[in-house]
């Protein structure tokens, strides 16, 4: 193996080792759940031109023995999970960028949870098709995302942004979805023609005062949040599923976005 690819391997296995070790996930868990991402991917992100994928080409390029692989080609794939988490996640930007189901003050209203918009109903209705309005609405109470009040009211409790609060389920849901999202653009970048590489910026120090830190934190909170709800407003302008934007059927379907994380560490003295 490329030493540059098991240090970075290394680099980046760590915390997720960290993380499972937390929670309780055991060596032989997450060498089985390896084994069925290794095949899953051999399968789908290696065929052959014009030929069907044979368990023994999956075999040579994973390593594993080929009665491993059919084993594991004839589980199902397990679930991404990411369901509930995207629908949340369209429902709450709605409500909170949509002037039809804004208050006066350009807020996201209380909607009753019935009747015609702006109800609840109406925004599940608008921005997740046809699932169970119940169902949506007992998934964000559930992560903490909405509340009712003594009249029956819903309000939406975190202004443009879907926080699971302590449901770790839905944390782990976000933390697989963004993990992969970065990975995915770090491996386009790897090997992207030029002019053809995807935003990937940084910039970290290693050398500060607790005090400057802490200034730091409030300060890029604020304005990645800005940042964030811009972008939010441009693909609100450009999203088919908004009903009012013209579309092409010629044209493939994409999904596009970008995200920000924030670093902080204490160094080894």
């Amino acid at each position: 193996m490329n030493t540059a690819i098991k240090s970075a391997i290394t680099c980046l296995l760590r915390p997720l080792v960290r993380i499972m070790l937390r929670h309780g996930v055991s060596y032989g868990e997450f060498a089985e759940i390896t084994r069925e991402v290794y095949v899953a991917s051999a399968d789908k992100d290696f065929p052959v031109s014009g030929r069907k994928q044979s368990v023994s080409r999956i075999a040579l390029l994973t390593g594993l023995n080929r009665k491993e692989v059919a084993r594991l080609r004839q589980q199902e794939e397990s679930p991404a999970g990411q369901s509930s988490y995207n629908r949340g996640v369209r429902i709450i930007s709605g409500w909170s960028r949509d002037s039809e189901f804004q208050d006066s003050s350009g807020k996201p209203a209380a909607l009753t949870a019935d009747g015609p918009a702006p109800s609840f109903a109406e925004l599940v209705k608008k921005y997740s098709g046809d699932i169970p309005v119940r169902a949506v609405l007992d998934e964000l109470l559930r992560v903490g995302a909405v509340r009712l009040d003594t009249k029956g009211s819903i309000h939406l409790k975190n202004d443009s942004a879907y926080v699971p609060g302590n449901d770790k389920d839905a944390q782990f849901q976000i933390l697989g979805a963004s993990v992969a999202d970065l990975l995915d653009n770090l491996d386009h970048n790897l090997d992207a023609e030029e002019g053809m590489t995807r935003l990937q910026l940084t910039t970290a120090y290693n050398n500060l005062s607790r005090s400057a830190v802490e200034n730091f934190r409030s300060m890029s909170h604020e304005d990645a949040r800005a940042f964030l709800k811009k972008m939010d407003r441009w693909f609100a302008a450009h999203d088919r599923d908004a009903g009012d934007v013209p579309s092409n059927e010629d044209e493939s379907r994409m999904r596009a976005g970008i995200g920000i994380y924030y670093i902080e560490q204490e160094m080894e003295k």
